[in-house]
């Protein structure tokens, strides 16, 4: 465990001290606050039956924001090494492929979740600025950061595959952005095509559209946790080979 320490430390610091990390986290403070504003800006037109954490949630803009920020976070944890054999040198040291992997995307996850941090208060300053109670319930919110947790387990270790199959971080950051909207629109099949069909149960089981609609509802459901964690489970263990394979190739 001293070696994995180490090198999450490493890579943990490699985002709080490098500039693209600072820019990540005020670009996703900046378009969370203009996805509560039209948010709010749909409130005041109309009455809403579902609450302002789930509004948010489901704006175009959130959508947009949300899948960029997989393939900026991810692009560079293999591929920069790779091309610039520093890689290599960390693949023949006494360290194991596992703990290489983990530590790299246990960095990145904690860097996720910090990410989402000033969004709470984001949120909590609705309340502080109009003095009125909250417009949504704790379920929605315990919801909302679950699903956002589980979908960016499942999304890093899509981004963590890319960036160990090409030493150009630039391929990376689009296969990992390909994959991911590939996963979205497979949310619209049964909207498409409708339910009366034999696969319709499954894609709405893997639908991140759905979960987000559930979650963000406030309705837990452990099949979906089941699922996320179980394909990342599996990406991860993909990506493990993929770097074993060119350790021992050498």
């Amino acid at each position: 465990m001293r070696v994995f320490s180490i090198l999450y430390r490493k890579e943990l610091r490699s985002y709080l001290l490098n500039p693209l990390g600072w820019i990540v986290i005020a670009f996703v403070i900046i378009m969370h606050g203009i996805s509560l504003s039209t948010a709010m800006k749909a409130f005041s037109d109309t009455p809403m039956a579902n609450s302002l954490v789930y509004v948010s949630m489901h704006t175009p803009v959130f959508w947009f924001y949300f899948m960029v920020i997989f393939p900026l976070l991810t692009m560079k944890l293999f591929a920069d090494e790779q091309r610039s054999g520093t890689l290599e040198t960390l693949l023949t040291a006494p360290v194991k492929t596992w703990q290489v992997v983990l530590s790299k995307y246990c960095a990145v996850l904690t860097f996720y979740c910090l990410l989402w941090v000033p969004s709470y208060f984001q949120f909590q300053f609705y309340t502080w600025t109009t003095d009125l109670p909250p417009a949504w319930n704790n379920g929605s919110l315990v919801g909302t950061y679950a699903i956002l947790f589980l979908m960016g387990t499942f999304f890093l270790a899509i981004g963590c595959l890319a960036s160990s199959l090409t030493s150009n971080s630039i391929v990376a950051a689009i296969v990992t952005l390909g994959l991911l909207l590939l996963n979205y629109f497979l949310g619209f099949v049964t909207t498409i095509w409708g339910e009366n069909f034999a696969g319709a149960a499954l894609f709405n089981y893997i639908s991140s559209k759905q979960h987000l609609h559930y979650f963000c509802s406030g309705l837990l459901d452990t099949r979906v946790v089941v699922l996320y964690l179980s394909l990342t489970v599996l990406i991860l263990a993909l990506t493990f080979h993929v770097l074993d394979f060119r350790r021992w190739r050498r």
